[in-house]
């Protein structure tokens, strides 16, 4: 009896996951302004801004988009797999992927997105490599090489525990 009493609490506390999972919606209000207002800083100046500092605020909303789809896959997979199912009105839009990704599955895409943003980081840094020290430079390929090598292994992995079972 009080065993079971104790595993149900356990289960319920899971629910304490719900308002951190909100609170990753409110992030991503913080990043949809922080969006629009480097969107608002860049649009007056248009006409007198260079090519290269252009691409390099584009490239900034990439990033920040990526950040975005990154909470959302996190927020709606997270709480689907450790609170609970989300239940959507017949007919209304539904994402393709909601649940569908296990957390092998979500770290994995986790993994890649992070890769994707260390790459438009570096992109970045390439762009303004001349102002860069060299030694600075190597710290952020290596730092990027960490983040793909990581991310490939993790996938490795997975597929070969995959395959045992």
């Amino acid at each position: 009896m009080l065993e079971r009493q104790f595993e149900r609490l356990m289960y319920l506390s899971r629910w304490i996951l719900a308002p951190i999972y909100l609170g990753l919606s409110l992030a991503l209000i913080a990043l949809g302004i922080k969006f629009f207002m480097e969107l608002a800083h860049l649009l007056p100046h248009i006409g007198e801004i260079a090519e290269t500092e252009l691409v390099l605020v584009i490239l900034s909303l990439i990033d920040l988009t990526l950040v975005g789809g990154l909470l959302v896959m996190v927020m709606f997979s997270g709480y689907e797999n450790f609170v609970s199912r989300i239940d959507l009105d017949e007919g209304s839009e539904k994402l393709s992927w909601l649940g569908t990704l296990d957390t092998n599955s979500l770290k994995n895409k986790v993994a890649a997105s992070i890769v994707a943003i260390s790459s438009i980081h570096l992109l970045k840094v390439f762009m303004n490599a001349q102002n860069i020290e060299n030694d600075k430079l190597l710290w952020y390929v290596l730092i990027h090489l960490t983040f793909v090598v990581s991310a490939f292994a993790m996938g490795l992995l997975d597929k070969l525990t995959k395959k045992s079972y």
